[in-house]
């Protein structure tokens, strides 16, 4: 079977514990959020720096156009390198579209993804190079990725200087938007979930930075 989604519940519940072996201790401890707009409703998820060029594919799940909030889980990590020792990560980012909470929830695939292809524990993803992530609208993939052929810095500075805040960066000349967030131990490949409903109907979506560990999964995961 693909990795199993995480519970979602529970990495977005302040005060949730997570053991991670060797007396290290991860906590939720913060759940700062921001507004993305998605004017077509067709959801990107990359890196937002080298993913706007090579990855923009938008997830094939569409939803109606609209604001939505993003959320982040962010843990902090006790005994990190050693006894005393702490660091703070984001654990996932959470993208909302509907109020009713998620019971059934599936890979996000872009086209030409076929979930039946993955074996055990595997999962379709986008690669993170710069140490972040993003969601954004498909119509702002173009004008947000001129920005950063251009010039990249402003963006990296706006993650930078957020900390683990979701950063919000705008194309001037247009107004589209994308949300950037920084991703768990940094780089890596990360897996996006959509989030459904008792009836169907897609109320959210999660990517996750496997910085806890989450049931149902096998020893490599997470």
């Amino acid at each position: 079977m693909p990795l199993a989604a995480p519970d979602v519940a529970r990495l977005f519940t302040p005060g949730s514990q997570y053991d991670l072996g060797s007396d290290r201790t991860a906590t939720v401890v913060a759940l700062p959020e921001t507004e993305l707009a998605l004017p077509t409703g067709r959801l990107v998820a990359c890196d937002p720096v080298v993913g706007l060029v090579d990855e923009n594919e938008p997830f094939l799940v569409v939803v109606p156009p609209g604001r939505y909030p993003v959320t982040l889980a962010v843990v902090e990590v006790r005994n990190a390198y050693g006894p005393g020792s702490s660091d703070t990560r984001t654990a996932a980012a959470l993208l909302r579209v509907g109020d009713r909470p998620a019971v059934w929830w599936q890979l996000a695939l872009s086209e030409g993804q076929d979930e039946q292809a993955l074996g055990q524990d595997d999962f379709f993803g986008y690669g993170v190079d710069a140490g972040a992530g993003c969601f954004l609208d498909a119509s702002a993939v173009g004008p947000i990725g001129e920005l950063v052929e251009q010039d990249a810095d402003p963006v990296v500075d706006a993650i930078h200087d957020a900390g683990h805040r979701p950063a919000t960066v705008a194309d001037p000349a247009t107004g589209h938007t994308m949300v950037a967030f920084r991703t768990g131990w940094g780089d890596g490949h990360y897996p996006t979930w959509v989030g459904h409903a008792e009836d169907g109907q897609v109320v959210c979506f999660v990517s996750e930075f496997f910085v806890v560990p989450q049931p149902g999964r096998g020893p490599a995961a997470g």
